[in-house]
């Protein structure tokens, strides 16, 4: 059950991305087959590229094979593709090849009808915005600059992702997060749909709020015991400073 007006005296809010401000439908089927087409390239043109060279190396020590050639690098990035699986590797070369698809103007980020609005209002009011996303930082920095409403990035105080950050579904990460902030765990929420990830941080001290939005993927099995809305609409946020 969606429960109404939910209020949260914080001093900040930590945005998931697919499911919570944007839909999943889009990254699996946009972005995905998108950087599917372009790792090949990526692999055989770019290796020595430092980014690129650390996410292959990452790939090869998470498979066990240290002699692993582009070819074989890019099969286990697709098989990783067709499990979504959240493999840092895998999403710092999504990132790399999403930003310049952006930049290039080939894609154009997705966000729900009711985010961005409210994202001003609480910015604008006063409250930090983070986000915590699977999808590497620059992918988020991209997908923020590149919106259907513009560039958004100054209403960000600040992106993380599985590498400076930590696994989404480790309390450690949440308090790692709160470290880098500044701000006391308790003075967090975290908005996600996925309840590993809501349990996450609230056992790392964080207040939490479920998203459930008809037609994602974590839609049917609920959050769990955790306060949910439908949309960010039913979401109020205080803090010292005003209500919005």
């Amino acid at each position: 059950m969606t429960l109404q007006g939910l209020s949260h005296d914080v001093d900040a809010v930590v945005l998931d991305i697919e499911g919570t401000t944007s839909a999943t439908g889009f990254v699996v089927d946009v972005l995905y087959p998108y950087s599917r087409a372009r790792f090949a390239e990526l692999l055989t043109e770019r290796a020595e590229e430092p980014a690129v060279a650390r996410a292959i190396a990452q790939v090869r020590e998470l498979t066990g094979e240290p002699d692993a050639d582009a070819a074989a690098v890019e099969k286990t990035l697709n098989a990783w593709l067709d499990d979504d699986r959240k493999a840092t590797p895998l999403k710092t070369l999504q990132g790399i090849v999403w930003s310049e698809g952006f930049a290039r103007g080939d894609l154009v980020s997705h966000f729900y009808d009711d985010v961005v609005p409210r994202l001003r209002a609480w910015h604008a009011a006063g409250v930090r915005l983070y986000v915590y996303s699977s999808g590497s930082v620059a992918a988020q920095r991209a997908w923020f600059t590149n919106s259907p409403a513009g560039d958004l990035t100054s209403l960000v105080s600040g992106l993380y992702d599985t590498e400076n950050a930590g696994p989404k579904q480790e309390p450690a990460s949440y308090r790692r997060i709160a470290e880098a902030t500044g701000i006391a765990g308790h003075r967090l929420l975290f908005l996600s749909d996925r309840p590993g990830e809501l349990d996450a941080a609230r056992e790392a001290g964080w207040q939490a709020v479920g998203i459930r939005r008809p037609g994602e993927p974590y839609y049917v099995q609920g959050v769990g015991d955790h306060a949910q809305a439908g949309t960010f609409d039913e979401i109020t946020i205080r803090n010292s400073r005003s209500t919005s």
